[in-house]
């Protein structure tokens, strides 16, 4: 097979597995169901957490994170994943029959042949960007493993509300409680959220404030994410998904649970999602940033959204860019 041949089918797998991707979740919210809010929110389901890889401890991340907060309506019991070679090597296996979830891997590399093609020429070698796909199993999909890898780890009790107030106070951000909408405002960076009790369930109110530090998250002195998007355009969509999927991982990392809110936004994504299949995997990858920027300043407690995954970003020339999935397939 020529290498030009070779090269197309990659490119051919990425799309269709950006366009997989993209069309499960834009059915969901076609089904009125947002997949990133409270998927486990009913009695049997997994205590709230972030997945992660019960080998290694590494926390998934991305794109990732939807597809296995997704996978886990399936009735799993934890948010515990393994390979099959895991699996065995932790000394267990995966059930005959089971079937597992897939997962995705980004990363780059430079080929022989083009390093020494820079090392002739003097120029910077270029890479190349490849997705690839691998499939995990939920610990419950295993048996013979030891207990510790398949009890899940409850969140921390009595650490909701101080949580979020001791994110506020160490951020920096300027935070203000009052009035009756929730905003932020790039051009003087503050924070507005009215106060707790004019909602409903008081819990929505950690929610709604996280949203919006999420947005505070990227101006220019802090992530520097383009929020000149004006109302009603596909920009301005763009950065309420990321600020919505920044709330979702803030919450799962700090044990949150509220209610499902943002309806109000889902046929804004739906347009950005069907014109741009891989705005989801860009979106949840500058989402994961501004989680981890904001769930870092939690004094005393040291909370993992990223893992250890590596900072993927495609060649030149357009596409998707850093794309955060850890590899587990080690």
């Amino acid at each position: 097979m020529s290498k030009h041949r070779s090269l197309a089918r990659a490119g051919e797998s990425r799309a269709s597995l950006f366009d997989e991707i993209t069309d499960k979740i834009i059915a969901e919210l076609e089904a009125g169901r947002v997949p990133w809010v409270q998927p486990w929110g009913t009695a049997g389901k997994p205590p709230l957490a972030m997945p992660k890889n019960a080998a290694s401890g590494r926390r998934y991340s991305g794109i990732n994170v939807l597809i296995l907060w997704r996978a886990v309506e399936r009735g799993f019991a934890s948010q515990n994943w393994l390979t099959f070679r895991q699996a065995l090597s932790l000394g267990g296996h995966v059930r005959k029959g089971e079937r597992g979830t897939s997962v995705v891997y980004a990363d780059h590399f430079v080929p022989a042949e083009e390093k020494r093609r820079a090392s002739q020429t003097g120029d910077e070698a270029k890479a190349i960007a490849f997705l690839k796909r691998f499939t995990v199993f939920n610990t419950d999909q295993c048996d013979g493993l030891p207990s510790e890898i398949v009890t899940a780890t409850p969140s921390p009790p009595g650490m909701i509300e101080p949580a979020v107030e001791n994110l506020i106070e160490a951020s920096g951000i300027d935070f203000r409680i009052g009035g009756n909408h929730a905003f932020y405002v790039p051009a003087e960076d503050y924070v507005q959220v009215p106060p707790p009790e004019a909602y409903f369930e008081p819990i929505n109110w950690h929610r709604t404030a996280l949203h919006e530090m999420g947005h505070a998250s990227g101006h220019p002195s802090r992530l520097n994410r383009d929020l000149t998007g004006a109302y009603g355009t596909k920009k301005y969509a763009f950065e309420e998904l990321i600020a919505e999927l920044c709330a979702a991982f803030s919450c799962a990392a700090l044990g949150i649970v509220p209610t499902v809110r943002h309806s109000d936004y889902i046929a804004s994504w739906l347009e950005v999602l069907r014109e741009d299949n891989r705005a989801i995997f860009r979106a949840a990858s500058q989402a994961r940033k501004a989680a981890d920027y904001i769930v870092g300043f939690l004094p005393d407690r040291a909370v993992d959204i990223a893992g250890e995954g590596a900072d993927c970003a495609w060649a030149k020339g357009g596409g998707l860019r850093n794309l955060f999935v850890a590899s587990e397939e080690e």
